[in-house]
């Protein structure tokens, strides 16, 4: 069994397809292919189920994807000292992120950091969802609760405001809705109920309509543009919205909220240097724009 061929089947394992697997790696996807089928005749054990849905771990697979991924983070650390150090950094780090975040707080400070380190490749995997660290989806995570399982480091980066926001245009033809004790009869947007992946995003309940929006999206950045278009009234975050002078507050002395954003690693990437690069400059970033809203 050789490490290149388990560097193959780390990154099929997260990306669950030959091709994207290869563009990661720089190899054609029969290449890729043929490499995991001489993993399995080494091992002899089936890794994947395939299908047109892509490559799925099999039992086995998911067994050998803890081992893999810790002789990846030694292989890493261990060319970093043999190799000597170096002001620049080189490799790649993935962030997942909800999309607000990845659109709205991240492009910046990931984008400086390329520029300062021309050999050094940043993936933003911008989806209104948890990413598993442990499966290596992500070299890091932004999250808006703190998990209580797994092998992560656990950052807190701060808090952030989130108020109900409607068109100025909107509003004017609702009449004044900031005196309004009730609105339930005005039309909202908010996230599609069962797939809203995080406890703390559940907050529509707040507005105490009788029944769900017309209007919902797992895509906070479809909320906004909804809410843009004069379409409904939503709870959006302050970072969001402050570039949009179009959108005002609606009672903000009583619809208020606060929550968190956390950064999450995986507890073997510690010695890995461009990964604590990342992670330093991502808190950075964040704490410096959130406290600037406030």
């Amino acid at each position: 069994m050789k490490w290149d061929d388990l560097r193959v089947f780390l990154q099929v394992a997260r990306m669950s397809r030959l091709v994207v697997a290869g563009q990661v790696l720089g190899m054609d996807p029969a290449t890729v292919g043929r490499r995991i089928s001489t993993l399995e005749e080494a091992l002899g054990s089936k890794l994947f189920d395939r299908s047109p849905q892509g490559y799925s771990l099999t039992d086995a697979g998911r067994n050998l994807v803890d081992h893999a991924q810790g002789m990846e983070s030694i292989a890493s650390v261990a060319q970093q000292d043999v190799g000597g150090r170096s002001d620049r950094l080189s490799g790649i780090v993935r962030i997942g992120a909800p999309d607000g975040v990845a659109n709205y707080l991240l492009t910046e400070a990931m984008a400086e950091l390329c520029r300062d380190n021309p050999d050094l490749k940043i993936q933003i995997v911008a989806l209104p969802r948890n990413f598993s660290l442990s499966r290596r989806e992500a070299d890091l995570a932004v999250a808006v609760s703190s998990p209580s399982t797994g092998r992560l480091k656990v950052q807190k980066i701060g808090d952030y405001k989130l108020h109900l926001y409607g068109a100025r245009g909107l509003l004017e033809t609702l009449g004044d809705v900031q005196k309004r004790a009730d609105l339930s009869n005005v039309p909202c947007i908010g996230y599609i109920s069962d797939m809203i992946f995080d406890k703390e995003l559940d907050y529509l309940s707040i507005l105490k309509q009788d029944k769900d929006p017309r209007l919902t999206s797992n895509s906070l950045i479809v909320q906004l543009r909804w809410t843009l278009a004069g379409d409904g009234i939503c709870i959006l975050p302050d970072f969001l919205t402050a570039e949009y002078p179009d959108l005002v507050q609606i009672l903000p002395e009583k619809i208020a909220l606060t929550r968190g954003f956390y950064l999450l690693r995986h507890q073997d990437d510690n010695r890995i240097t461009r990964i604590n690069r990342a992670a330093e400059l991502v808190v950075k970033h964040l704490r410096k724009t959130l406290h600037q809203l406030q």
